[in-house]
């Protein structure tokens, strides 16, 4: 019997408690004065009853009666037989509650509540009967992996008191009110279950001696059957979440607000201009002056590509006067397939992506996870629909069947490759010695958390153990979102994430062998046509070993007397059976002499060993050749999955009570439904992560558009409107522009969730085309250029800066997707990625990811590791950076080579050089200062410079070291 959760649900615990009071049994004494008590509640209730009532159960506590004080909140008890000991004097005289800005209790109210909790002696319940709802975690905790629906031995399934009671093929694992006749606990107390031979492959520990006891007494009691109390969203207001609280901006739904009007109708080019100037002019600024082709080609081709623009590219929009030419321009890098290396990168971030393991030493590498990598790049090239893109990563094996080999497209491929979403966090449960159910949690909490994080923009990841201190993010609101996600990611029967390694019947491995059917059918045809070819090899290596043998063997036998030979050959052809005595003397005799196999027969004939070896090495070539589907790292449903349980302080060993999936309540009008549906006809999945996707995707939805939108923003201004990117919440930053920020996030919404349209309206404006000259206005009136009345200058960021550096140098190599490029660890401590063919590199997207082996360059300027994702990257100014610049081999041989490039086209002129190489590396020409700043240098250079053969090569090597000192400039580094 299952039956919805209420406000005013009692655990067996309460109602044992209540009787107890009630009855005075066992020195349960509630109040030894009732007007004591009574002023005590009233207290409670004037001072604590806001945030703690049976309307607002914050920390899932309610205070107005001694019913719910018993029953206590989300840490447990809060009161004890010694006044000193409880939660709530502890709160209370610590003057930790109530909150400093609520009405705080006076001197003679703390003296009423210290008497009442000393008066009233709460004491501990005795003889409590433990309910079924204690005994099946722990059954799901240790015996489950084993005895559940994906595994059943012995016939046994132990996850509900159905059954319990039916038992396996030895019969029923109870008898009710007789634990010494239950099976279970005979198994339990003989020490074979768990199966010790089996502990450390399934990553499970012994039951403890108390679980027995709590198992023993549930079964002394009956194993009554208790209704399931279900706390699930449901139709009645939610006690822990007011509609005060709903109010809060960004819990509310964005309308898209009216453009404001500005004095200097002049200024706005578009929408997004009118909410800047609009504040620009109430603070009595005036917006910067346009930038220069050269500041805007370099800007635009920075922002969205992460690349320079090359000098034809420069030149061509220089040299177009038309009044459409920035906007062609912005429209042909948008159309770059280098555009979504740069955005789909910054995603990949929020996704946590990396291409191991980590957890353990060995960090293995996720062969082919380059896959979810690749599908981010394609998904930012086609400007797929943010709504798409994320339904597709939270839901993606509920989009389409994909059971049917035989009606499999490319798109139904890329909805599993695109769940690799909640993949990319640290694993290391493929290891039984890191695959307990801790460790599993523990990625279960961090793809919770890169969801929530990249998203919602919400940090929810601090209810896991307590009610969140500053939002209304409910405990029981972080549990129910973890239902969401048990049908594919459940701690009770797990999967390991590797191919190779902890997989057994206990743990399969969570990779899916899925293709397209075209080219599936392609890989079967190949594979055909090499096991033709194969099945010729090996006729011809049996004709081999048989011919051999055979010679061999009649060698043998013409080496006997003659008058005996026919007879062993006889004897030798005749079965062990029918020998007569003489037969099986002969072969007795004789057989070790005659008798050849393969191992004997090489040992003779060496030229046979030979050839052998050589059709051996034919075979293992040819068998080389088979294709096989490259699995995919994705993460599916697959439905029935274990009950959740609010786990007290986050302890995995304390379930509280049971909860059903459901969504951030204050996200809702606390009043519906979690509702899910079947995806597809024949579908085993829950489709609660389906009903996820689709909730998220919702145009009424408060963050979801907000949040992507404030993240484009940052990558184009240096910070979000809101500048807490992962934190949209009471203690996150308010956004600068509010108004602006949701008449995106509906244009956004309005316009097919478009990420390349807000790039369009961002470039197009005049806000982004401002120059980044600071004035005494803006140090005065805008100090931090939060009303941006300039254009913030960038720096680099790490791949930046690497991929700037082969392009100078002519040594990029544009081939996309595949495998990550190999990296290796020097003797010196740096880590470098390996050129392909010595020659060339490709983008630092497409360098092999690896947690241990990150590349030296790309750390020293704070790529992050991942942990489990990173919402904004760390911007630090260190010693290291400018060393690797100026002493790294690497680096300098990059700069020789892009040196040899200026060289090659301006010759041994210098000032051509100079102007050559600041547009290469600047995108502009050098002003006059500049210009003989830069022929200074390189003429005092020259007399230091050793080793030159020629005037050419001293020339050239002046050059390098000009070239050199440029890529290692503030102007080469930061975007203006």
């Amino acid at each position: 019997m299952q039956t919805s959760f209420k406000s005013s649900v009692l655990s067996w615990k309460t109602i044992v408690s209540l009787a107890l009071c009630v009855t005075g049994f066992s020195g349960m004494v509630c109040a030894e004065d009732d007007a004591l008590t009574a002023n005590a509640l009233k207290i409670l209730t004037a001072k604590c009853g806001k945030c703690h009532s049976s309307e607002n159960r914050k920390a899932d506590l309610d205070l107005s009666s001694i019913a719910a004080i018993l029953k206590g909140g989300e840490s447990g008890d809060i009161v004890a037989p010694n006044y000193e000991d409880s939660l709530m004097w502890e709160m209370i005289s610590n003057q930790v509650m109530p909150p400093e800005d609520e009405p705080q209790l006076s001197g003679a109210e703390l003296e009423v509540l210290k008497r009442w909790l000393e008066q009233s002696k709460f004491k501990p319940v005795v003889n409590e009967r433990p309910s079924q709802w204690e005994v099946l975690p722990i059954l799901q905790l240790r015996c489950v992996i084993c005895h559940g629906k994906h595994v059943a031995e012995g016939g046994l399934d132990l996850r509900t008191h159905a059954s319990i009671l039916k038992g396996g093929k030895s019969g029923p694992a109870i008898v009710p009110g007789n634990p010494a006749e239950s099976l279970i606990l005979q198994r339990i107390h003989a020490g074979e279950m768990p199966p010790k031979r089996r502990i450390v492959e399934a990553s499970i520990k012994v039951i403890t001696a108390q679980e027995v006891e709590k198992l023993e007494a549930w079964i002394t009691s009956g194993a009554p059957n208790d209704p399931a109390m279900i706390d699930a969203p449901g139709s009645e207001p939610d006690p822990l979440v007011s509609d005060e609280e709903r109010g809060f901006w960004a819990f509310k739904t964005p309308v898209r607000p009216s453009i404001p009007l500005t004095k200097h109708s002049d200024w706005p080019q578009n929408g997004i201009d009118a909410f800047i100037f609009r504040a620009i002019e109430q603070a009595d600024l005036q917006p910067s002056s346009a930038a220069s082709k050269e500041t805007l080609i370099r800007r635009v081709y920075f922002d969205l590509l992460g690349i320079p623009p090359t000098v034809q590219q420069i030149e061509e929009f220089l040299n177009d006067d038309s009044p459409l030419a920035y906007e062609q321009m912005v429209e042909r890098v948008l159309a770059s397939p280098h555009y979504g290396e740069r955005w789909g990168g910054l995603w990949l971030d929020l996704a946590g992506y990396s291409d191991s393991e980590g957890i353990q030493e060995s960090d293995p590498v996720r062969p082919s996870n380059y896959l979810y990598r690749d599908y981010v790049i394609r998904s930012f090239n086609a400007d797929k629909p943010y709504s798409r893109f994320l339904k597709e990563q939270l839901a993606g094996d509920d989009l389409a069947d994909y059971t049917n080999p035989d009606h499999v497209s490319q798109e139904v491929v890329d909805n599993l490759i695109a769940t690799g979403f909640l993949r990319q966090s640290s694993d290391g449960t493929y290891s039984n010695i890191t695959g307990f159910v801790p460790d599993r949690n523990r990625y279960i909490g961090a793809a919770i958390e890169v969801y929530t994080s990249a998203v919602l923009g919400l940090t929810l990841k601090c209810a896991k153990c307590h009610s969140h201190k500053f939002d209304p993010l409910p405990q029981r609101d972080y549990y129910r979102l973890l239902a969401v996600f048990k049908g594919a990611l459940d701690e009770n029967t797990w999967m390991s994430p590797l191919k190779d390694r902890g997989v057994s019947s206990l743990k399969p491995m969570r990779l899916l062998s899925v293709t397209d059917t075209e080219t599936r059918r392609a890989i079967e045809a190949h594979n055909r046509r090499v096991e033709t070819e194969l099945a010729m090899i090996r006729k011809e290596l049996s004709a081999l070993e048989v011919a051999t043998i055979t010679k061999l063997q009649d060698q043998a036998l013409n080496s006997l007397p003659e008058q005996i030979r026919d007879d062993v050959r006889s004897a030798l052809n005749e079965s062990k059976e029918k020998r007569d005595k003489v037969q099986q003397y002969l072969v007795e005799k004789f057989e070790a002499q005659i008798r050849f196999d393969i191992e004997r027969a090489q040992t003779a004939d060496a030229d046979f060993k030979a050839k052998r070896e050589q059709v051996i090495a034919r075979i293992k070539a040819k068998n080389g050749e088979k294709r096989e589907v490259t699995p995919i790292r994705a993460l599916w449903d697959r439905g029935d999955p274990s009950p959740t349980y609010i786990l007290t302080r986050g302890d995995y060993l304390n379930p509280a009570r049971r909860v059903g999936p459901g969504v951030p309540s204050v996200l809702t009008d606390g009043q519906t439904e979690f509702k899910t549906r079947v995806p597809f006809e024949g579908s085993p999945s829950t489709g609660r992560r389906l009903a996820l996707a689709e909730w998220t995707t919702d145009k009424s939805h408060p963050l979801t558009a907000r949040v992507m939108v404030n993240r484009i923003w940052k990558f184009h201004f240096q910070h979000g409107i809101v500048r807490t990117l992962d934190n949209f919440g009471v203690a996150g930053a308010k956004p600068t522009h509010p108004a602006l920020l949701d008449w995106l996030a509906v244009e956004f919404m309005e316009n097919d969730w478009s990420v390349k349209h807000i790039h369009r309206l961002i470039l197009s404006s005049a806000t982004y085309q401002q120059s980044s000259l600071l004035t005494d206005a803006h140090l005065e009136k805008d100090p931090e250029n939060e009303l941006l009345s300039r254009m913030p200058m960038r720096r680099m960021d790490a791949e930046m800066l690497r991929d700037s550096l082969i392009s100078l140098a002519g040594v990029r190599w544009d081939k996309q997707f595949g495998a990550g490029d190999p990296v290796a660890s020097r003797a010196d401590g740096l880590v470098t990625s390996t050129a392909i063919d010595n020659a060339v590199w490709r983008r630092s997207i497409y360098v092999l990811h690896r947690r241990s082996q990150m590349p030296t360059i790309l750390t020293s300027f704070d790529r992050p590791r991942m942990s489990p994702n990173c919402v904004e990257r760390s911007e630090s100014t260190v010693a290291p950076q400018a060393l690797h610049l100026m002493n790294n081999q690497q680096v300098s041989s990059w700069s020789t080579q892009f040196a040899q490039r200026v060289f090659e086209g301006a010759g041994e002129d210098q000032e051509k050089q100079v102007r050559l190489a600041f547009l290469k590396a600047l995108s502009r020409q050098p002003d006059q200062q500049e210009l003989s700043i830069a022929l200074e240098y390189m003429e005092k250079m020259a007399p230091g410079i050793s080793g030159a053969n020629s005037p050419a090569d001293l020339n050239f090597k002046v050059l390098s070291q000009f070239c050199h000192a440029l890529i290692n400039s503030a102007a080469y580094i930061y975007i203006d």
